[in-house]
């Protein structure tokens, strides 16, 4: 069994990895910790989180400063559920010993440190970390997510920007004068369990929010290969991610092709899932699953690409569950679809 530790648990990504790996047949959870100061600490994640009623087992310890160093040493696997200042100042501590770090915050996701700075707000140091970090898009780079020491799992909306656009450019559809335009829409546990006003179901309508600025813009240009116009809205619902994008296909770019490109690019990957219709956001909340469905428009040489995600699942616990299996040498979907 493989010896696993979630720190960060008891924020919703951080439970959902517990809930998880709990169920996984070949994973051992070990270990689940909190921030030394956090109000959480020495509670079981059944106190905090009621879905989980029946992981009571699992207490929530207070990190301390030799904490890093012990699961460096005498884990497998150590899931990063953490801010991104946290993850970019502990990796290299965590890394240094036999453990695999899959971190789910930004820190690692974006190699221009300029870059980096530029939209998290402080400069990046770690750089010996981030030149050993794998993107963990694992439908596109299971190969290198394979080799990794670090993993810098995706965030929840590059993963459905990427999904539904990367079969297009990897096959030259797209028409390089125009950018893509993605709108997505968020449910508000994307914003975290901090509690603040503009994420309460009293205050969230349906908003734009980031516009031609969010951090995630950076990230979707850099693992697609190109420029795109991203706006996402904050959704009055709790989870999942609705992604629509329109873009501009080369002239003379069929159905067929555009059909053909998915198709291959998915064949064999069972957490992808190409729909007859467009899929909404109930058909993947709770679930690993992507949801892919698109029409062209002849005519116009437009096509529109839906992608639909549950943000806490494939967006971040169980796609940093699918990397987790791939560094273990498991199948990428294994624990995750029966």
């Amino acid at each position: 069994m493989l010896k696993v530790s979630v720190i960060g648990a008891s924020g919703y990504t951080g439970a959902q990895l517990v809930d998880l790996v709990h169920r996984h047949p070949a994973m051992d959870l070990l270990g689940t910790y909190v921030s030394e100061n956090s109000a959480d600490g020495n509670k079981s994640i059944a106190a905090i989180h009621g879905q989980y009623a029946h992981l009571s087992q699992y207490m929530l310890t207070p990190m301390n400063d030799s904490t890093l160093d012990t699961l460096a040493d005498t884990m497998d696997l150590v899931f990063l559920a953490t801010p991104h200042e946290a993850s970019h100042d502990w990796m290299a501590a965590l890394s240094k010993g036999k453990a695999k770090v899959l971190d789910l915050s930004g820190a690692f996701r974006i190699k221009n440190t300029e870059v980096f700075e530029q939209f998290y707000g402080f400069k990046h140091t770690s750089e010996a970390c981030l030149d050993k970090a794998v993107y963990g898009l694992a439908e596109w780079y299971a190969k290198d997510i394979a080799a990794a020491k670090i993993v810098a799992v995706p965030g929840c909306y590059p993963t459905a920007s990427l999904t539904a656009l990367k079969p297009l450019l990897e096959n030259g559809l797209l028409d390089s004068a125009v950018r893509p335009v993605i709108n997505a829409v968020s449910g508000v546990s994307g914003a975290g369990r901090k509690a603040a006003l503009n994420n309460s179901f009293c205050e969230v309508s349906l908003q734009a929010y980031g516009v031609l600025g969010h951090r995630h813009t950076p990230e979707i240009e850099a693992w697609l290969g190109t420029g795109v116009i991203f706006t996402p809205h904050l959704g009055n619902f709790k989870r999942g991610i609705l992604a629509t994008i329109t873009v501009k296909l080369k002239p003379g770019a069929s159905a067929e092709q555009l059909s053909s490109a998915y198709h291959t690019a998915y064949e064999g990957k069972p957490v992808v899932r190409i729909r007859d219709t467009f899929p909404k956001i109930d058909d993947v909340v709770n679930t690993p699953f992507v949801d892919l469905h698109w029409k062209l428009d002849a005519q116009s040489g437009y096509a529109v690409i839906t992608s639909a995600i549950d943000n806490t699942m494939k967006g971040a616990a169980s796609q940093a569950m699918q990397c987790a299996n791939l560094v273990s040498g498991l199948p990428d979907a294994q624990g995750l679809i029966a």
